[in-house]
């Protein structure tokens, strides 16, 4: 008889087990500890040392599979799955979740909510991250997604003493608990058609039913309608425009990247290697997400005047450009998924730290007109924004470009022509409503707003996107082949 707890296991899950004992380890420190500006910042140091040793986990599992040539290592009898794939979006949400820890400092002081908690709950957030892209069981990825969601409801609602901020957790919170129930439901039809909930042997069994089997492609429907919800997906998009207003901006940026990194990365993984089977059910359910999420978020961007509000639905339309190197299907489509996301953990995740370096005391600079005349009075962030902005748009030579560039091409190499025609013309609507912003800073007259004074966290914060979005967009090779060695197998 096998010990119920082996190394094997201990290596797979040692990047979550660090994660939670740091986060854990936080929640506890700060209640024991004083309130004031000193001991914040060792909890800052404290979080950002979690993150070291869990990036510390991850090489490791990096250098033992490239030591012993192996595809995956498996951990709790095949519930967990380490290989390339997990290691290369483990990574990512290790990025997003460092440069958030870095950028909060900031923002919490100005909010008058600089409680220790927060460092916490954005490790306990990665943690569920961890299982989302490394669950290879249907219960490791559902108890992944709900600590994941759990640990947003409470950032999301982390202003206590904010309406807007109550109000978009509890709407939130409605909805997911919503979605998570077609989540379960689609899971246990899984179950009930192989009898088993893990996806090796689910895929086995899947591929022996017919296609137009009604209970399955049930199955099919509920599951991907909970998925599309944690992605923030068209038709299943309510909740983003709310969360992400009344949500920290800090908190915006990470749920606009990890959350939807870390949902896409469970997505790729059932599709592609669990119901590959089936693509001639789930494609076409994939295709009317992606054109609803590119119609709905980027017309609906056009109208927006508050910027949490445009890149609420900016972020809707980049969750379908994602989801087109699905359809695509290939390896040039699953490798310009990875980019993609990469890229735009980068450039989003810059564009909202304007924001939060701009926000002061009594003035939120949530607004398109909060950056009129920014380059006359903070010339720098206006040039940061600027360059954002552009990569958020695709226009080279900034890392989003690459991103839509394999894309495309995926779409072209499969004979997606058509999806690649409407994708390519909802750039040039997206163009249209950033080009709104850089105008607004360029040549709008400059208002009664002092000039901005980041502190240490957001400066660090700036060189670190800016340098992301620019170094891949001029130099993509490195970063194209560790995508494309980190595929799915």
């Amino acid at each position: 008889m096998s010990p119920y707890f082996t190394a094997a296991d201990q290596f797979a899950v040692n990047p979550a087990l660090l994660l939670a004992l740091f986060g854990c380890g936080i929640l506890i420190l700060d209640f024991l500890i004083q309130p004031n500006p000193k001991s914040k910042r060792l909890l800052i140091l404290l979080a950002l040392a979690g993150e070291a040793f869990a990036a510390g986990a991850l090489l490791r599992q990096y250098k033992l599979i490239e030591e012993q040539s192996v595809v995956a290592l498996h951990g709790f009898s095949g519930s967990l799955i380490v290989d390339g794939f997990s290691i290369f979006f483990n990574a990512m949400f290790a990025a997003a979740a460092i440069l958030v820890v870095l950028i909060s400092y900031h923002y919490l002081e100005v909010e008058g909510e600089h409680n220790g908690e927060f460092y916490g709950l954005v490790l306990l957030a990665q943690c569920g991250m961890y299982f989302l892209a490394s669950g290879a069981d249907l219960v490791t990825i559902f108890i992944g997604i709900e600590q994941m969601a759990v640990t947003f409801y409470v950032l999301v609602g982390f202003l206590r003493g904010d309406r807007r901020s109550n109000e978009a957790a509890m709407k939130y919170l409605l909805l997911g608990a919503f979605s998570s129930g077609f989540l379960a439901y689609g899971f246990s039809l899984l179950y009930a058609l192989s009898g088993s909930t893990r996806l090796d042997q689910i895929a086995t069994a899947l591929a022996q039913r017919p296609a137009a089997d009604p209970l399955l492609i049930l199955a099919l429907a509920t599951t991907m309608v909970g998925l599309l919800f944690k992605i923030g997906a068209a038709p299943f998009h309510m909740w983003a425009p709310d969360a992400y207003e009344g949500a920290p901006t800090p908190v915006t940026a990470y749920l606009s990247v990890a959350s939807k990194a870390a949902s896409v990365a469970v997505l790729v993984r059932v599709l592609m290697s669990t119901l590959g089977s089936q693509r001639i059910n789930w494609e076409p359910m994939l295709a009317v997400a992606v054109l609803l999420s590119l119609t709905i978020g980027n017309f609906s961007a056009l109208t927006q005047t508050n910027l949490k509000r445009l890149l609420a639905y900016s972020s809707i339309s980049h969750a379908g450009y994602v989801l087109l190197g699905l359809i695509a299907g290939n390896r040039t489509g699953l490798t310009g998924i990875a980019v993609y996301l990469l890229v735009y953990t980068f450039m989003n995740t810059g564009a909202f730290l304007v924001l939060i370096s701009l926000r002061q005391k009594g003035l939120t600079g949530d607004d398109i007109d909060d950056l009129n005349g920014l380059m006359h009075r903070s010339p720098g962030h206006a040039l940061l924004m600027a360059l954002f902005l552009l990569s958020l748009a695709g226009i080279p030579p900034t890392a989003g470009f690459i991103g839509k560039y394999y894309i495309f091409l995926s779409l072209v190499e499969t004979g997606h022509f058509t999806l690649a025609i409407v994708a390519a013309l909802y750039v040039a609507i997206s163009i249209y409503y950033y080009f709104r912003i850089v105008r607004a800073m360029f040549l709008n007259e400059a208002g009664q707003l002092p000039a901005a004074v980041p502190g240490w966290g957001v400066r660090v914060g700036f060189l670190l996107t800016a340098a992301g979005t620019l170094a891949i967009g001029l130099f993509p090779e490195p970063v194209v082949r560790l995508a494309g060695r980190s595929l799915l197998r």
